[in-house]
C-alpha cells in the first residue's frame, strides 16, 4: 500500500472528527501493512484539551501491541503534529511519521524551527494528500466563522 492510501484512511477518521464538530484531524497507526490504531479529535467531546488524534491512536497502538513503544510502526496524521503530540511521538520511539498538511499555527515546527522534536531514529514525511486534508480544515474553519 501507498501513503497516499494509508492518508486517505487518516482523511476518514479527520471526516469523523468533522461531522462531530471536532477540529478535523485524523490519524491511524501502521505496522507491517496493517491498520493497528485509529484516531480523531474529541477534545470538545471529551473536555479534554489532549485528546489529539495523535494521542487517541497512540494509545491505541499501545493497548493493542501491549508495549509503550513503536519502533516499526508509522503515524498517518492529516495535520502535522502539535508540540505536545510530536512529544507523545518522540517518547513512543515510533519509526516513520508522514503528515499531510502543514500547521503554521499550531504545528511542531513554528517552536521547534529546523530541530525536530522526535526520536533521532524517526523519519518524517509530510505533505502527502496535501490539498486533502488543507481543504477539510479550510472548510472546517470557514463554517465557524
Amino acid at each position: 500500500m501507498t501513503d497516499g492510501h494509508y492518508m486517505q484512511q487518516a482523511l476518514k477518521e479527520a471526516q469523523q472528527a468533522f461531522d462531530e464538530g471536532e477540529v478535523p484531524v485524523g490519524a491511524i497507526i501502521v505496522m507491517n501493512g496493517r491498520i493497528i490504531a485509529k484516531g480523531y479529535n474529541q477534545v470538545e467531546k471529551l473536555i479534554d484539551s489532549t485528546a489529539h488524534a495523535e494521542i487517541i491512536a497512540l494509545t491505541a497502538a499501545f493497548n493493542f501491541l501491549g508495549s509503550k513503544y513503536l519502533p516499526e510502526a508509522t503515524l498517518f496524521v492529516t495535520v502535522q503534529p502539535c508540540l505536545m503530540c510530536s512529544g507523545a511521538l518522540y517518547w513512543s520511539k515510533i519509526n516513520r511519521i508522514v503528515y499531510g498538511a502543514e500547521d503554521e499555527k499550531n504545528g511542531y515546527k513554528r517552536i521547534a524551527g529546523s530541530t525536530s522534536p522526535f526520536h533521532p531514529k524517526t523519519t518524517v514525511t509530510g505533505g502527502i494528500l496535501h490539498n486533502e486534508c488543507a481543504l477539510l480544515m479550510k472548510d472546517f474553519f470557514r463554517a465557524r466563522r
